[in-house]
C-alpha cells in the first residue's frame, strides 16, 4: 500500500469512528500527515474530524516540531494525567464515566495497577456503543465495571463518589464531550457528585468549534421516511458544572486552567 492510499485509509476510519478518542485521531492524523505533509492533506485531516482542537493543534504544531517530538507530548501528557488522577481516587469508589476516553481509560487503568481499589460504572454509549470499548479495556485490566443503559445514567450517578470525563474540545466557557455529557453532569452537580473532566492541555482551543452531526442511520437504518432523526455527536458541558480539570499542567479549577494554558 503506498502512502496515499494509507492516508486515505486513516482519513476514512476517523470518519467512521474505527479511530476514536481524540488522542488516538491526533496521533492517527499525525502519523498520516507524515506520509504526506501537503497542504491538501492537511486541510483533509482537518476536515475529518471537525470538533477536535488536539487534531488542529498537532497539526499545527507539526509543521514546526518534529514527529518524536510531538509523540512524547502525548506519552508525557498521559504520565502526568495518571499520577494526578491516582492522587484523587479513594479506594473503594464508584467512578462513573461515559463513552470512551483514552485518557480516561489510562489513568484508571494505572490507578489499578498501583494498588487503587476502585470500580467504575459506565454507560454504553449509543449509537456507536463506544462504551463497551470502555468495559472491555477496563474489565480486561481487572477492573470492576457496570455497564448501564444510557437512559439509565442517573441511576449510576446517584450510586457514584467521582465523575470522570474527557474532553474533545476544552473552551473558555465550557467543554465539548460525547452526546449525553452535559446531560449527565448536570445531574451530578445536582445530586453533588463532582466531575472531574480528565484531558490533555491540547485540546483548549480559543476559536468556535462546531456540533458534528452524524448519519441518521446510526440512530434507524432504513427508519420511515415522514420521521425525523437527530445524531448530534458532541454536547458543551457549562463550566459551572465542572469541579476541576485535570491535565498534564496538575489539577487545576477550570480558571486557573485557562489561565496556565495560555501561558503555553
Amino acid at each position: 500500500m503506498d502512502n496515499k492510499k494509507r492516508v486515505s485509509k486513516i482519513l476514512e476510519d476517523i470518519k467512521k469512528v474505527k479511530i476514536q478518542g481524540a488522542r488516538n485521531i491526533a496521533r492517527a492524523a499525525l502519523y498520516a500527515y507524515s506520509l504526506e505533509k501537503t497542504k491538501e492533506s492537511k486541510k483533509k485531516l482537518m476536515e475529518a474530524r471537525p470538533t477536535e482542537p488536539m487534531l488542529f493543534n498537532m497539526l499545527n504544531k507539526a509543521e514546526k516540531i518534529p514527529y518524536r517530538q510531538i509523540l512524547k507530548h502525548f506519552d508525557y501528557a498521559q504520565d502526568e494525567i495518571n499520577k494526578n488522577v491516582f492522587r484523587i481516587i479513594k479506594n473503594n469508589s464508584i467512578i462513573f464515566t461515559h463513552c470512551h476516553s483514552t485518557n480516561v481509560v489510562n489513568a484508571l487503568i494505572y490507578a489499578k495497577k498501583h494498588g487503587k481499589n476502585f470500580q467504575v460504572y459506565n454507560t454504553e454509549t449509543r449509537p456507536l456503543f463506544q462504551g463497551r470499548k470502555t468495559a472491555k479495556e477496563l474489565r480486561k485490566s481487572g477492573i470492576k465495571v457496570t455497564e448501564f443503559i444510557d437512559s439509565a445514567a442517573a441511576v449510576a450517578i446517584e450510586k457514584a463518589n467521582l465523575v470522570f470525563l474527557g474532553a474533545d474540545a476544552i473552551l473558555k466557557k465550557g467543554v465539548i464531550n460525547k452526546i449525553g455529557s452535559g446531560m449527565f453532569a448536570e445531574i451530578a452537580y445536582d445530586k453533588k457528585v463532582p466531575v472531574y473532566i480528565i484531558a490533555d492541555s491540547w485540546k483548549y482551543t480559543n476559536k468556535n468549534v462546531p456540533i458534528e452531526n452524524r448519519n441518521l442511520n446510526e440512530v434507524w437504518d432504513k427508519a420511515p421516511k415522514n420521521i425525523k432523526i437527530k445524531n448530534p455527536a458532541f454536547e458543551f458541558i457549562k463550566q459551572r458544572y465542572i469541579k476541576v480539570i485535570v491535565s498534564e499542567l496538575g489539577v487545576l479549577s477550570y480558571n486557573d486552567f485557562l489561565k496556565k494554558v495560555g501561558k503555553i
